[in-house]
């Protein structure tokens, strides 16, 4: 590598090129206190000649000090802070990215593996995108651990493709990869975790086997020295009354099942020769609430098949069927770009002629609804006691957190109570992933049941992804878990830890977690997504917008790059060519 590149990325890395000349100091019972400066919530990353200069000033001072035997706590306590605010300061983003492709070359040849002779239990709850990414990254890792995945579900799904499956336009098996076969080398459990007793060391599990008609429950407890906990978030109806009881979700395979289904059989509902105009009219008025990602592509997509399938099997009904997207906030996706929300609300309302002389069915978005109530028929909206008859509704927004989760953070108390007005129903987790109040090192979270307080991510699969391979990299290079600040000793393995990892007294220091944003992609139907796209966050100078085809084609670029197989990508890209040519299969079981 030319030695430029390299000195850049030691600079980005935040690694001094000066050597430092020693010099004697007198020394002074003159305490001094470490003072962080805060940005947005965040400590400040400092240098590592100024943290260590200020560490040793704090060691001289209580050798000095006549009271200093009282004071060594403290002093050690602050000294970790100081170490902690270097390890875990934040790159720039063509650091943080250079640091990820070094990373990236170090899993490919193995460099990252420390090899340790305690042989350790680590149990991952979930399967979900930081469970899988976790669990696949450790890679021939896992051998060196006993590590066990429990989860009710024996796959991994791929989350931003259910829309697409709901109406027919993938495979519901295109989008799945069994656990087993992401590392042969871990052993799976099809159970649900019930609780983390951090006391005992074990996570309490639920089995349930089905045989004919008869259903046995098995109780049994799964011990571990490390657990991540990965097990996502549930749909939350805040709520409200009738959400439960009449919605369809958009979570899990069965949702999309579901919803494929429903959407089949108010097709044949209103085809009944008895049926009237008003129960047609009822029977396909499709409602969604929630206009995030999730909303917005399955609105997309189910107009594509309103379009396409129900315009060649169903011409007699379609003036009939109408989509209605709500949403309680002012704007559709409001993570991205304000121009490019504009842009979707253009070409979901927007009606008009295919080149055949088709229409083309609108969206109707309605801004500002919050829905208040649903019942069998009608969906309540707003404060004018506005109701839209349905005869199918899809509840689409809000996350809350699974049974294990709420479970934990009463049971841990104080710690986890008082972070909850920033976390939301979230594990608070510090820098390293590792949940507050427990045994430190022996608990982590990850994904969308953890946040980190002063600053919680957003509940994305990129957030989860990256989580999970940060930990799999920890976990498989020897640290120290149980330290302020993760360690090892030995040398630096690799190019990652070689270039950004910060090292003192012979020990390996683990840096913090960092999420590399690299931007978003919707699809907004008809062959159209939107992409907001950026290195290190869609506000930097790299940042790319675009919408429309070329968008599209991006959007179905990353997808098919984001698959955990080569299989699923040969998968739905079959499935993509077999819809294009012969429409999408109606047939219903």
């Amino acid at each position: 590598m030319d030695r430029s590149v390299i000195v850049a990325l030691l600079l980005g890395c935040g690694v001094s090129l000066v050597p430092t000349t020693t010099t004697t100091t007198t020394r002074t019972t003159t305490r001094r206190r470490t003072r962080f400066l805060r940005c947005d919530g965040r400590v400040c990353a400092l240098s590592e000649e100024a943290a260590r200069n200020e560490i040793e000033r704090r060691n001289v001072a209580v050798e000095t000090t006549p009271e200093g035997a009282l004071l060594e706590a403290e002093e050690e306590e602050a000294a970790a802070a100081a170490l902690e605010a270097v390890t875990s300061g934040e790159l720039g983003s063509a650091a943080l990215v250079v640091e990820r492709s070094l990373q990236a070359v170090d899993d490919i040849s193995k460099a990252s593996t420390a090899v340790h002779f305690d042989r350790r239990r680590i149990v991952v709850l979930g399967s979900g995108w930081g469970a899988a990414s976790l669990v696949k990254a450790l890679g021939g890792a896992a051998r060196y651990d006993d590590v066990t995945v429990v989860s009710p579900r024996n796959y991994f799904l791929f989350t931003p493709m259910l829309a697409g499956a709901a109406v027919g336009t993938v495979d519901y098996r295109s989008i799945t990869e069994p656990l087993r076969r992401l590392n042969g080398r871990v052993n799976y459990l099809e159970a649900t975790a019930l609780r983390i007793d951090v006391e005992r060391r074990v996570v309490e599990c639920e089995a349930v086997a089905c045989e004919g008609t008869s259903c046995e429950i098995t109780d049994f407890d799964v011990p571990y020295d490390v657990v991540a906990c990965a097990v996502g978030a549930t749909t939350n109806t805040f709520g409200v009354k009738g959400v439960r009881e009449h919605c369809l979700f958009l979570k899990q395979i069965q949702d999309a099942e579901a919803l494929r289904r429903a959407v089949g059989n108010v097709f044949e509902r209103a085809s009944f020769p008895a049926a009237t105009e008003t129960e047609k009219r009822r029977a396909l008025s499709f409602v969604v609430v929630g206009a995030g990602p999730t909303g917005v592509e399955f609105c997309s997509e189910l107009r594509d098949f309103l379009n396409s399938e129900a315009t060649r099997f169903y011409p007699d009904l379609l003036e009939y069927a109408q989509v209605t997207l709500l949403e309680a906030t002012t704007t559709v996706l409001g993570a991205f770009d304000a121009s490019l929300r504009d842009v979707a609300l253009d070409e979901l309302c927007r009606e008009r002629r295919a080149p055949e002389g088709e229409r083309i069915l609108a969206v109707d978005v309605r801004l500002g609804a919050a829905v208040r109530e649903v019942n069998q028929t009608h969906v309540m909206i707003g404060d004018l006691h506005e109701s839209i008859p349905y005869g199918l509704c899809v509840w689409a927004t809000g996350n809350g957190p699974v049974r294990v989760v709420s479970d934990s953070i009463d049971e841990i108390g104080t710690v986890q109570k008082d972070a909850q007005s920033r976390c939301r129903g979230r594990l608070a987790v510090d820098s390293h992933l590792r949940v507050l109040g427990t045994p430190r090192g022996e608990v982590f979270a990850l994904g969308d049941c953890a946040a980190f307080p002063p600053s919680p991510l957003p509940a994305t699969a990129q957030v989860a992804a990256q989580q999970g391979e940060y930990l799999a990299r920890l976990f498989a290079s020897g640290y120290d878990l149980s330290q302020p600040t993760p360690s090892r000793k030995g040398p630096k393995l690799g190019l990652g830890e070689a270039f950004c990892e910060t090292t003192t007294e012979g020990r390996v220091l683990a840096r913090g977690f960092q999420f590399l944003d690299l931007g978003i992609l919707t699809y907004v139907g008809d062959s159209k997504a939107l992409a907001q796209l950026g290195l290190g966050g869609t506000d930097s100078k790299f940042s790319i917008k675009g919408s429309g085809r070329i968008a599209f084609a991006l959007w179905r670029s990353v997808y098919l790059a984001k698959q955990m197989s080569i299989r699923n990508r040969l998968s739905i890209g079959i499935d993509w060519v077999r819809n294009r040519v012969f429409g999408r299969d109606i047939t219903r079981f």
